[in-house]
């Protein structure tokens, strides 16, 4: 598979979608490994409540704000994915938890 072209090369429609079709594969290959550090926190918490931790998340969604704005992104915007992103992580990693300890 060729690498796609940077946004700054593109001439035309089909180069831009094959850049975002390109982008969005390596975005879930990074969900992936994001969601295994769910499994891995599910592993590791002892208690089901400690599963949702409002501080953390408030502390991810600042960061991301924070990287967003110094990259030139609106960090309004990049919170909201990024507020889903993490909600979901939260129910992923719930589901997770109760598996594991349903299981042994």
């Amino acid at each position: 598979m060729t690498s796609a072209k940077l946004p700054e090369q593109c001439e035309t429609m089909t180069e831009v979608r094959a850049g975002v079709d390109q982008v969005d594969r390596e975005l879930v290959a990074l969900l992936v490994r994001r969601f295994g550090y769910m499994d891995a926190a599910a592993r590791i918490k002892a208690e089901r409540t400690a599963v949702r931790d409002e501080a953390r998340k408030a502390e991810v969604l600042d960061n991301v704000g924070r990287e967003a704005a110094a990259a030139g992104l609106e960090p309004d915007r990049v919170r909201a994915v990024w507020n889903e992103l993490v909600e979901q992580s939260i129910a992923y990693e719930t589901v997770r938890w109760d598996r594991l300890r349903a299981a042994g």
